[in-house]
């Protein structure tokens, strides 16, 4: 059966495709599937969600999510994000709107489909593993911990590396390390790249 964060997010996923918004699934529900297994899952979505979208978007989730109104208005003008709250399980999806710059309007042209959930079978949009490898280094270096040296490798850079081990041989190392240079994370790519 699927996991309780599986079904909530399948939940908001069949809402957008509903409303025709283009959106990928990310986070360590679609991580695990990359290399990364954790017993807590999260799931974040990108949403290219318009004003017109947020009424018949919060009217379509109120009866399951606590959804701010005034909260996914001010995310879509900004540009930033906003979170959903589902009543039954307490399980947060955070929900991002790509910023205009060129990488995340391709996150979302370079999306795949993947299968989530077994029971039955569903297919939802999701990240490549390239996004979600430099996604994941732009987070960790955005939060200033990137410029930490620390004896071991930290957290994020330890998850990349098991994804690069997992999709030797099917990642576009062109495409890596370009965004790579265009995000500033060159450095962060190239220390996962000699541990994988």
């Amino acid at each position: 059966m699927p996991s309780d964060s599986t079904r909530v997010a399948l939940l908001i996923t069949d809402t957008l495709e509903r409303l025709s918004i283009a959106y990928a699934v990310e986070g360590s529900l679609v991580n695990s599937e990359y290399g990364i297994a954790r017993s807590t899952l999260d799931a974040n979505i990108i949403a290219d969600m318009r004003p017109e979208h947020v009424a018949p978007f919060v009217a379509a989730l109120s009866g399951d999510f606590y959804a701010d109104h005034h909260a996914i208005e001010d995310a879509i003008e900004r540009r930033g994000s906003f979170t959903l709250v589902h009543y039954a399980t307490k399980f947060n999806v955070d929900v991002f709107i790509p910023k205009l710059r060129p990488f995340d309007q391709m996150q979302l042209k370079r999306r795949t489909a993947s299968v989530i959930s077994t029971a039955p079978p569903r297919q939802v949009s999701v990240t490549s593993p390239e996004d979600a490898i430099l996604s994941k280094l732009e987070r960790y270096q955005m939060s200033g911990a990137g410029q930490e040296h620390a004896p071991s490798a930290p957290r994020p850079i330890v998850e990349v590396v098991r994804m690069l081990k997992s999709q030797v041989g099917q990642l576009d190392l062109d495409y890596l390390r370009h965004w790579a240079q265009e995000l500033k994370v060159e450095d962060l790519l190239d220390q996962a790249l000699k541990q994988a």
